[in-house]
């Protein structure tokens, strides 16, 4: 059955009298004007733009229906709206089918039982009411811009239903020009979406007459306004998409050809001019093996005419800082040749192949330009020993390459490599073994007189104190490297800079060695009188037990001036340098690290011993292990080295401690002894410690020969 509904369903709704509008008009521009049904559609037509003359209507180029016939639309408009005959039901579609009865409880109808009044009658086609006083629902309808029409309701409105339906009617309605997404393809294919005219909205919003120049005005304005921020939007989104577009072409060029834009593909070579053997001081033995390198390079048919043939690599290995890479360069510098740099660390990349293909460029160059020197530093990073491991499945690529070039199936003439390492045994075996890296050249720390040298070259280049003697300064630097003395004469010209002085003296380099091997000078400490006392005491024991004892070695200096962790220190200077140490000369050495326990109990008493002695303790007990357990100079143990002691039997574990506590007590022994006898020189030299704070070997030596330091 039909029954007049009201309820809005936003999702599903359009104002049906546009779309009635629409189909009627459509129909009507199509039909002809002999059509027997046209005139009532007309009519009718007419009698709704009277209701509702502000609705807009269509043609059928605007609903893209113009190749439609009059019966296809006939078929559309049937479909969309049931046809209602005179007395207000749906005819048939055939005559012989009889018209359904309203069913109802205590009205006439059930239109009137259900919405309290009758619905007068409907047109054949007209979907809309015709009586000429409309009805309170008829009044509702049309405030809200929704017409009622007879939809098909199957069964009776139930309780529940009815709820919803005044629920519908409580709702809000949805604003005007609101159209379903189904319908929007349909109204808008053509002409888009259709929106008011400027008239028609000066006219809804009642806008007087003088103010509506002003309102098109400032409507129109603010239309261009928003094209044109629109246009810029999309501009900026044109232009950002571009340039993330060549941002990624070129990351992804950049990484389909990583290995020919690596910065080794292109190597250039150096030409070492200015560096030759004079610039290189303290390694003469190095440079006398290179210097028949250098003979290859500058002549190398006066040695291939005898059959003989050119070294493929040298190897330098020593500590860090003794001029590896100064060696290298002087022999490209004097043969002449080009000289290419790199370190091991370059040909290590995360991508597979890069690093082979690295070592690959750099040997071609290299032979486009033989003779010349390729110099590799840091080589174990590179060179390591082949392993299997997961975490680098790769890692042997670029060795395997490294050693291809070296000695492999293609000759390789006129180019010496020379490699630097501070670890040759993590070298893999088969890059060390003749024909790839024939000679192996150590280049150790300087000697005394290596390092007298060294400073005599780093001293020429700043203003230096003539009467400097390089050779005391090198006496105590033992273990110094070549750049380690090269940073005591910068340190040194900087201390000299800051006390305003014009040149370098003794003070300032003795002040920067001091630095180096201890630290800087802590004068913001404030130390009490008591432990200034007694830190006096202290070094002045270990100065007298190394000044009285015969084999110990010469004083370089006192001080109580804290540096580093220590309160103070006394220096000992060695008149040359000791490549190997006598059994007395390793007593002398426990003797004096002894003294200043011994001082700190003779003055003070055994209930005031500090623990200032803990470094010379344990100085100490090394030297006398390793006389027992490695140099051989216990009778009890004899001539046996015992390496690991974990690995002795209990009893001689327990000889061994036994031994090093007796050679540890006799030394103590020694030391009370001596500090016994010098007791007066001892309070002395605490005494102008703690006067001076810090004296060199000159005025100890007045101090204990009782004569008076000059005034400082």
């Amino acid at each position: 059955m039909f029954s007049l509904s009201t309820t809005v369903q936003p999702q599903v709704t359009v104002p049906l009298s546009h779309l009635i509008n629409a189909l009627h008009s459509l129909k009507s521009s199509v039909g002809s004007s002999s059509s027997a049904t046209a005139k009532p559609l007309q009519k009718q037509h007419a009698s709704e733009q009277d209701l509702h003359s502000n609705e807009p209507t269509w043609s059928l180029r605007d609903l893209g229906l113009s190749d439609l016939g009059m019966r296809q639309l006939d078929e559309i408009v049937s479909g969309v709206l049931p046809r209602l005959s005179q007395q207000g039901v749906p005819s048939s579609s055939s005559p012989s089918q009889k018209a359904w009865r309203t069913s109802h409880l205590s009205s006439q109808s059930f239109f009137h039982n259900k919405h309290g009044f009758f619905g007068g009658k409907i047109g054949i086609d007209s979907p809309v009411f015709c009586r000429q006083i409309p009805s309170p629902l008829q009044s509702i309808f049309t405030e809200l811009h929704y017409w009622p029409v007879w939809v098909q309701s199957r069964g009776f409105k139930t309780l529940r239903k009815h709820k919803r339906l005044q629920a519908g009617f409580e709702r809000p309605m949805e604003p005007d020009g609101f159209t379903p997404s189904f319908m929007k393809g349909l109204l808008t294919r053509d002409k888009g979406m259709e929106v008011e005219t400027l008239d028609k909205l000066l006219k809804s919003k009642n806008i007087p007459d003088g103010q509506q120049d002003s309102f098109k005005t400032g409507f129109a304005e603010g239309f261009l306004k928003s094209q044109a921020l629109t246009q810029r939007k999309q501009d900026s989104l044109r232009r950002m998409r571009f340039i993330l577009l060549v941002l990624l072409l070129v990351g992804l060029y950049g990484l389909s050809k990583t290995p020919f834009l690596s910065g080794l593909d292109s190597v250039d070579p150096v030409q070492m001019k200015n560096v030759t053997f004079e610039h290189v001081k303290g390694v003469e033995e190095a440079k006398n093996e290179l210097q028949e390198v250098v003979e290859f390079l500058r002549s190398p048919e006066k040695f291939t005419v005898l059959g003989g043939r050119l070294p493929k690599g040298i190897l330098l290995v020593g500590p860090p800082g003794t001029g590896k890479t100064l060696l290298a360069r002087a022999v490209a510098g004097e043969a002449d040749v080009p000289f290419y740099y790199a370190t091991g660390s370059e040909f290590d990349e995360m991508f597979v192949g890069v690093g082979a293909s690295r070592i690959r460029n750099l040997f071609r160059e290299a032979k486009a330009n033989a003779p010349c020197v390729i110099f590799i530093d840091e080589l174990d990073s590179v060179g390591g020993k082949r392993i299997e491991s997961p975490m680098h499945p790769y890692s042997r690529q670029t060795i395997n390459q490294l050693l291809a070039e070296m000695d492999g199936f293609k000759p390789n003439e006129g180019v010496i490599i020379i490699g630097a390492t501070n670890f040759p045994e993590a070298l893999d075996n088969a890059l060390i073994r003749p024909g790839r890296f024939d000679m192996q050249v150590t280049v150790s720390k300087p000697d005394v007189k290596g390092r007298t040298e060294i400073l005599n070259w780093y001293l020429r280049k700043i203003k230096v104190d003539p009467d400097i003697e390089a050779g005391i300064i090198a006496r105590g630097t033992v273990g110094f490297s070549g750049a380690d003395l090269e940073n005591l004469v910068n340190q040194a010209a900087l201390k000299a800079a800051v006390d305003g002085k014009n040149m370098v003296t003794l003070k300032e380099l003795e002040f920067a060695k001091d630095k180096i091997l201890m630290g800087p000078e802590r004068r913001s400490v404030e130390i009490d009188k008591k432990n200034k006392e007694i830190t006096a005491y202290h070094e002045s024991g270990h100065a007298i037990v190394a000044y009285y004892t015969k084999d110990a070695m010469p004083i370089n200096k006192a001080t109580i001036m804290p540096r580093g962790p220590s309160l103070g220190h006394v220096s000992m200077l060695p008149e040359d340098d000791r490549w190997s140490e006598t059994r007395a000369q390793l007593l002398a050495q426990m003797d004096v690290s002894m003294g200043g326990r011994v001082a700190e109990e003779i003055i003070f008493g055994n209930e005031f011993i500090t623990t200032g002695a803990s470094s010379d303790f344990d100085a100490a007990t090394k030297i006398a292990r390793m006389m027992v357990t490695r140099f051989g100079m216990c009778e009890r143990l004899g001539v046996m080295t015992y390496a690991d002691q974990t690995k002795q039997s209990p009893e001689t574990q327990a000889a061994i401690e036994h031994e090093v506590r007796i050679l540890l007590k006799d030394s103590y022994e020694r030391a009370r002894a001596l500090l016994k006898s010098h007791a007066k020189e001892h309070k002395n030299l605490a005494t102008a410690l703690l006067q001076y704070e810090t004296l060199d070997a000159k005025e100890i030596k007045m101090v204990l020969e009782g004569k008076a330091l000059e005034i400082r």
